[in-house]
């Protein structure tokens, strides 16, 4: 598993950067929304090229899935528009500590309860620890 973990270390890595170029975007075109509309058209030609290549099976499913399974997009969206109108404002490493803090939360509710279909991950006192250290860890930055 430990490709799991190095490709999801390069994604977090690759958060903060996504918000810093399309904040700065979204400066340069004095528009966070068309700053965030090329991001997802960008990304949906990225993802079509991949889709193209593996020829993206299951996708002929999309329509027989349940309609709250496609929340996902609007969270992407909500994200995207967020980090892009309040990293200027903010700050981007202010900015992604609060984001890392609200996954922390959301990730050990969902986890906890095995909630939308994941593996359940109770909360035990050693998993709760590690939680409230990397919590406070992010209040910290905020303090300095």
């Amino acid at each position: 598993m430990p490709q799991y973990a190095l490709t999801m270390l390069a994604a977090g890595i690759g958060i903060p950067v996504l918000a810093a170029l399309n904040a700065a975007l979204g400066i340069r075109l004095g528009s966070p929304v068309s700053a965030a509309l090329i991001l997802f058209t960008v990304a949906l030609i990225s993802v079509s090229v991949t889709a193209a290549i593996t020829g993206a099976p299951g996708l002929g499913l999309a329509g027989q899935q349940p309609g709250h399974l496609f929340l996902a997009g609007v969270l992407v969206a909500f994200y995207v528009l967020s980090i892009t109108w309040i990293a200027p404002k903010f700050g981007v490493g202010n900015a992604i500590f609060f984001v890392l803090l609200g996954q922390i939360i959301s990730a050990t509710i969902i986890g906890h309860f095995g909630w939308l279909g994941v593996r359940p991950e109770p909360l035990t006192m050693v998993r709760l620890s590690g939680i409230l250290l990397m919590a406070a860890g992010i209040f910290l930055t905020q303090k300095v």
